[in-house]
């Protein structure tokens, strides 16, 4: 699920972000605010919607259920689009006086660019994704498509008694979370101190 989500994040937040960025269309500063309006609608409002949409697509105790609302992020957006608003535009410039299209110069100069912005964005949603309780909790019915944390939950009420076995039990749910920002560490710190052009 937090795999699924990662990817989805990161593909609509950088075509979004992009879009955001580099295109002069009508109503694109009230689109961005919109975006960020939306940061403001706490998930526990709008969770009661989602559900009501989860069950009357017969998506229920679904992975598609699990997924979906997450798969698009505001936030993201915003983070992407600040980091293309740092890419110099004579590099947009270059590679379409080279012949460029709109989506090589997306995936090929852009994307490359923004690489530290995509990292941060990864870790915080692969973070924020792995750690979701309440969503998982409404919309998973069945052992099949239940969450690690829900997991964590059950067991610990298996277990109440044997505090060792649940500490182990959460050590072990915390390790991809750790393995990950250490696996990214390098490219999650440039994404802080980026700059646009260097040398």
């Amino acid at each position: 699920m937090a795999l699924l989500v990662v990817a989805g994040v990161l593909l609509t937040s950088t075509l979004g972000g992009y879009a955001l960025a580099r295109y002069r269309f009508r109503l694109r500063e009230a689109v961005f605010v919109l975006f960020l309006t939306s940061l403001m609608i706490p998930f526990q409002l709008r969770m009661i919607p989602l559900y009501a949409m989860t069950v009357k697509a017969g998506l229920l105790d679904t992975f598609t259920a699990l997924v979906a609302p997450f798969a698009f992020d505001a936030l993201g957006i915003f983070l992407m689009r600040q980091f293309f608003l740092t890419v110099p535009q004579e590099y947009v410039d270059c590679a379409r006086i080279d012949g460029a299209s709109e989506w090589r110069i997306l995936w090929q100069v852009m994307v490359p660019q923004a690489r530290p912005g995509l990292v941060a964005l990864a870790i915080l949603t692969f973070s924020h994704t792995w750690e979701e309780y309440l969503w998982p909790l409404i919309v998973s019915t069945s052992d099949r498509t239940r969450t690690l944390p829900l997991a964590l939950q059950f067991f610990n009420e298996q277990y109440s008694t044997n505090i060792h076995y649940q500490m182990a039990a959460a050590t072990l749910a915390v390790i991809p979370s750790l393995a990950l920002f250490f696996l990214l560490q390098r490219q999650f710190v440039e994404g802080h101190t980026f700059t646009g052009i260097k040398g």
